[in-house]
């Protein structure tokens, strides 16, 4: 793996590239529980939505709650 190191392209030492990869792990990780996040949220506001919808509520009294 290549990294800059002010401005001169060079190979990643083993440090860097083991530090490199652990980084990429915890980066994906977070990026999947954020997305898994979103998910449960756009979810529960569907939810909630038809529930609203199912007592008579219009999309913009819904809205306005």
């Amino acid at each position: 793996m290549k990294t800059n190191d002010n401005g001169v392209d060079r190979d990643m030492t083993a440090d860097e590239e083991a530090a490199h990869k652990a980084w990429q792990k915890i980066a994906q990780g977070e990026a999947a529980a954020q997305e898994a996040q979103e998910a449960a949220t756009a979810a529960a506001k569907k939810s909630a939505y038809k529930k609203l919808a199912a007592l008579g509520l219009t999309a913009d009294e819904i809205a306005a709650l």
